[in-house]
């Protein structure tokens, strides 16, 4: 083993159990295969001005995060694990894990690692501008995105979720995709955040029963209601984003009218009454392109239904947004939410599928909070598909 990945395994050796070393043992080689860079822990002291306050970027369950100015110039994000929080080492533990492996234009970029002693920092790129709900939720705030950049957002939104579920080296649901875990670089491109609720997908499964942790508004309902996760948790996650970015509304605390209960109920009955345009955000108004935001609803309705067998992949979605206004010939059924009532509409003997969100709050950058979350356990049962991995991948276990 040469010596970076003695530093590496060194590293994340204490956050794993005897029981699973050897699965564990291969995670680590994984790891270290992907050369990231170990930084010394007093280059980020210096960095951060020895993690000055004045620094601190958002703080959640695994500690707090920090901007730094490497000696090269370079503005990263250190996000430091807290010596108390147990949740937060597993978070932490995860996302190292899983970021190790992943690198495109709209996922948030690791670039390495600190062990120091009882100290654990991940090093990440900086993203200049700030989370999308910051921006989004805000009145003095939400001028700033018209509508191209929100469709650019939604565009890049989606293209780091395919290759998340179908691109890297193994399939990976993030489970927390909302407006707080988007960040906007200084040219308004958008990076998924947060990887301390993500988990790896089996690909020869319909789905896995997994403890149920996501945010309000968020989440899909057989996840929350019967603990049944998969990729189409995100496909339900980005759908409820896209209607947040169309409307400037979250849909957790939506009050705009009295008869509906949420903001994906409020887009449907307009949708169905061919008025969905009246959902859109009124600072959109001189750069709108109504048959466009249209169709837009119509795709965020379409991720949204509550039957997650109805909802498109994602490579299918990113197709969708591509193709011209009119061109859509999918009808949207009623969308889901906790507690609704799943119609099938798939042959006997098939299994659901999704799953959702975790938690998360920041600035700059992302970290994890437990704040408007909520949690439970399901069954740790795993349904098999009858049919051979399309892409010729071996199943990963959890």
């Amino acid at each position: 083993m040469t010596k970076p990945k003695k530093l590496l395994s060194n590293f994340l050796k204490p956050f794993f159990s005897s029981s699973n070393k050897g699965q564990n043992e291969e995670d680590l080689e994984k790891i270290a295969a992907q050369e990231q860079k170990q930084f010394p822990f007093e280059v980020l002291v210096s960095a951060t001005k020895d993690f000055h306050p004045d620094n601190k970027l958002g703080e959640g369950g695994f500690g707090p995060v920090f901007k730094g100015i490497l000696k090269d110039g370079r503005e990263v994000a250190v996000k430091k694990l807290s010596h108390s929080s147990r949740q937060g080492t597993k978070q932490f533990k995860n996302e190292a894990k899983l970021l190790a492996r992943v690198q495109h234009r709209n996922v948030v970029n690791l670039l390495g690692y600190c062990a120091h002693g009882v100290e654990k920092l991940l090093v990440y790129e900086y993203v200049a501008n700030e989370s999308l709900d910051k921006i989004l939720f805000k009145s003095a705030n939400r001028d700033v995105l018209n509508w191209k950049q929100r469709h650019d957002i939604i565009i890049g939104i989606a293209r780091g979720l395919l290759y998340l579920h179908e691109g890297s080296h193994n399939c990976i649901i993030h489970r927390d995709i909302k407006a707080s875990n988007i960040l906007l670089d200084d040219k308004w491109v958008p990076k998924i955040a947060d990887f301390g609720m993500a988990r790896l997908y089996p690909e020869d499964q319909t789905h896995v029963n997994t403890r149920v942790a996501g945010t309000n508004g968020y989440m899909a309902p057989e996840y929350v209601m019967y603990g049944h996760l998969s990729v189409k948790a995100d496909v339900f996650s980005f759908g409820v984003v896209v209607l947040e970015l169309i409307s400037g509304q979250k849909n957790s605390n939506f009050n705009r009218d009295p008869d509906s209960r949420s903001l994906l109920e409020w887009a449907y009955k307009l949708y169905k009454k061919a008025r969905s345009w009246e959902i859109m955000d009124p600072a959109l108004a001189q750069s709108a392109i109504p048959d466009e935001i249209a169709m837009y609803i119509q795709i965020g309705l379409l991720c949204t239904q509550a039957d997650p067998q109805l909802r498109p992949t994602m490579q299918q979605l990113v197709v969708m947004l591509s193709k011209k206004p009119g061109s859509l010939d999918k009808e949207p059924t009623r969308p889901g939410y906790p507690g609704s009532r799943i119609r099938s509409r798939r042959p006997a003997g098939t299994s659901h599928t999704t799953g959702t969100s975790g938690a998360s709050n920041p600035s700059t950058f992302s970290s994890t909070s437990s704040s408007n979350t909520v949690s439970a356990t399901a069954s740790t049962s795993i349904t098999t598909r009858q049919r051979l991995d399309p892409h010729g991948k071996r199943p990963m276990r959890d």
